[in-house]
């Protein structure tokens, strides 16, 4: 980290680009801190976003908390659906299917967690699925859900990327947010490298005190100006293209994201209200781009209502998030694939992050520091979480799974690893974006048996451990059976506009 201070205080903040995260910057600085400082967003028509992910995870809702958002208001102006997980299909081998659901699983106790439980069981002839244990899972199996201050489900959202910046947009600018039209042609420095002003093609100047790139893969500001330099992770994630294409919906929008695993990649399936977000992600060195757009226009029903791209990528992230005046927010930022739907949330985290700690009084290195820190512990616990996916495979089909398959990985996921096939337990760090469930659902999912698992459930009795487990069964299923239709809810609650 480069030895600064830049002791102004800070009044101006100028975001460099808009797309999801640009406008999600907008949205909370111009609700929260609007009566402290003056934001400006500088932005191109003529520049189109990635705008790839429609898939959310919980803790948008706690954002949209913070933020006053109506979720009726919100869903029907994106078009969207609920979420209440994710399916994933061919990735331990060809034929498996398991769910990732968001809620809690069981009941475990204070000395050992429900997967103990659900083991033990299991080595006493319970072989009820893991998933029956999950009111997410069950409620997303049967297409149903509810929100009601009687059920705790816990949901995220599908939506339309594009409609939620022109929501926020609208959002930002009635709260005092200044937009300005244009493209950005060079960024003028001061002489200790931080930032001054963005210097538009019209000859507009645009200055600020900090500044907030949100200008995508271009990084713009944190690379092309500051370089600050690239962490490349494709040796652990080896997908490095993405292509897209929207369809007519042909059935009702279920409450879950399918992820179908393919030989060199997976497939995306969103549904929203009025159509279905579709995509083939896949790894070049094992597919060409001809090939996969081909694989994806076979595995997609419905008429297609946009014309397929390819988007190239390199999984990793940039060294430091902030640096100087400038924080990297998005794209920008770095990239984790999709697989998890995580991207909103680590933009929407980082803006939050800067809000608890900004710097009305001018920017210090430790507050920089401890920035990044704690934005790299978030982002690389991601990153292991999707590596799991691919890791923890018996796929040998093809050359792309052989090598996931035998490819080194961190440390800090191998020891996860290690520590669940030896006695079921699930280590977590600070800062974890998913929770003790994620990662059983998907270790379970992925084919990992423990060995041997906590023995606290070991004095019970079998009819005892027999009724225990299929209560919390049958419970589960009498509050789904209650629940309607996620299609017919979403028409009732939040029907958008066509």
């Amino acid at each position: 980290m480069r030895s600064i201070l830049h002791s102004n205080k800070i009044k101006k903040v100028v975001i460099a680009g808009g797309g999801t995260a640009g406008w999600v910057a907008a949205a909370a600085l111009s609700k929260q801190l609007g009566k402290l400082i003056d934001v400006t967003l500088v932005e191109s028509d003529q520049i189109g976003t990635v705008g790839v992910g429609e898939a959310t995870i919980p803790p948008m809702r706690v954002f949209h908390s913070l933020l006053g958002i109506d979720e009726q208001e919100f869903m029907r102006a994106t078009e969207a659906t609920f979420k209440l997980g994710i399916s994933f299909k061919n990735w331990g081998q060809i034929g498996d299917q398991y769910f990732h659901p968001f809620g809690t699983t069981g009941q475990g106790s204070f000395l050992a967690e429900f997967q103990h439980f659900y083991l033990h069981g299991k080595s006493r002839g319970v072989n009820s699925p893991f998933s029956e244990y999950c009111l997410e899972a069950q409620a997303a199996k049967s297409n149903k859900f509810a929100t009601s201050k009687t059920n705790s489900i816990n949901y995220a959202y599908h939506l339309d990327a594009t409609r939620y910046a022109h929501y926020l947009r609208k959002f930002s600018e009635a709260r005092g947010l200044v937009r300005i039209e244009g493209k950005i042609q060079h960024v003028q420095q001061h002489a200790n490298n931080d930032i001054k002003a963005l210097i538009l093609e019209s000859g507009q100047i645009i200055e600020g005190d900090l500044f907030i790139d949100c200008t995508g893969f271009l990084a713009l500001l944190i690379e092309k100006t500051l370089k600050i330099g690239y962490e490349d992770w494709t040796h652990w994630l080896p997908c490095d293209s993405a292509i897209p294409v929207q369809t007519a919906s042909v059935g009702p929008a279920v409450p879950y994201v399918t992820c179908t695993a393919h030989s060199a990649g997976w497939q995306w399936h969103i549904p929203l209200q009025h159509r279905v977000g579709n995509g083939l992600v896949y790894c070049s060195e094992f597919m060409s781009d001809d090939d996969a757009k081909q694989t994806l226009l076979k595995n997609i029903n419905g008429k297609t209502l946009t014309e397929p791209r390819t988007i190239k990528y390199k999984t990793g992230r940039r060294k430091a998030f902030w640096s100087n005046n400038c924080i990297a927010l998005g794209l920008s930022s770095g990239f984790v694939e999709p697989l998890e739907s995580t991207s909103i949330y680590l933009f929407m985290n980082g803006i939050v992050r800067l809000m608890k700690m900004f710097p009305f009084n001018g920017i210090n290195p430790e507050l920089i520091a401890e920035y990044n820190k704690q934005s790299i512990d978030e982002i690389e616990n991601v990153r292991d979480f999707i590596i799991l996916h691919y890791h923890v495979t018996t796929r040998d089909d093809s050359e792309f799974w052989r090598y996931c398959k035998n490819m080194s990985i961190p440390d800090s996921l191998s020891h996860r690893i290690e520590m669940f096939k030896e006695n079921a337990t699930v280590f977590l760090n600070d800062r974890e974006m998913f929770r003790l469930e994620s990662w059983t659902h998907v270790m379970f999912g992925q084919g990992i048996t423990p060995r041997s698992y906590h023995a606290i459930f070991s004095t019970m009795a079998d009819t005892e451990l027999t009724a225990h487990l299929a209560n919390i069964r049958s419970t589960i299923a009498n509050v789904v059976n209650k629940l309607p239709n996620h299609a017919e809810f979403v028409q009732h609650y939040c029907k958008a506009v066509e």
